[in-house]
């Protein structure tokens, strides 16, 4: 159909010539509402993007003097984020000769690998980046993932049984280890 024609028969339609594919001989045109058209293609780009799961990555910083008290701090912040389905990038930095005390730093990423195994995994293994020792640790899959870990309940107390031990004694042991002989 000629250009103009078809120019025309959009405009009594009261819609658009919309050319839809501009390499072909001849070019291909469609009479559509572009508004509408334009509407319907970023409601469905806006729909693809919900669908689409993207990580936000969080940054714990360590140093291969961290204390025990820091480090338990540390390890707690990390626990949530990973619990919060957030990737977390662990970051040892040495300064000084603490460079050749590699070890120090490989010990505290193992360390923080076992004590997290349940709620995330070792993404990228422990590099080094200059002075930096670099490890990311990703959240476990929903599919995955154990049950929650237990918290510690304070031990409620028992009522002594009634029965009678016999010639038995107890001896002295801190509590929870009674032992009859």
């Amino acid at each position: 159909m000629p250009t103009a024609q078809a120019i025309r028969l959009a405009g009594e339609q009261g819609l658009d010539l919309v050319e839809v594919s501009p390499t072909a001989r001849p070019p291909v045109c469609r009479i559509m509402d572009f508004g509408k058209f334009k509407y319907e293609q970023s409601k469905k780009q806006k729909q693809s993007k919900k669908k689409q799961h993207t990580f936000q990555i969080k940054e714990v910083k360590f140093r291969p003097k961290t204390e025990e008290h820091d480090y338990q701090f540390k390890k707690r912040h990390a626990e949530e984020f990973l619990s919060k389905h957030f990737k977390v990038k662990f970051t040892l930095m040495f300064r000084g000769r603490e460079l050749d005390h590699k070890e120090l730093g490989y010990r505290i990423l193992d360390r923080l690998t076992k004590d997290l195994v349940h709620v995330g995994q070792v993404e990228r293994n422990p590099e080094f980046e200059g002075r930096l020792m670099i490890m990311y640790m990703a959240p476990l899959s929903a599919k995955s993932s154990p049950q929650p870990k237990p918290r510690a309940t304070p031990a409620t107390k028992r009522e002594p049984e009634e029965k009678e031990v016999g010639h038995a004694e107890v001896k002295d042991k801190p509590i929870g280890e009674e032992t009859l002989s």
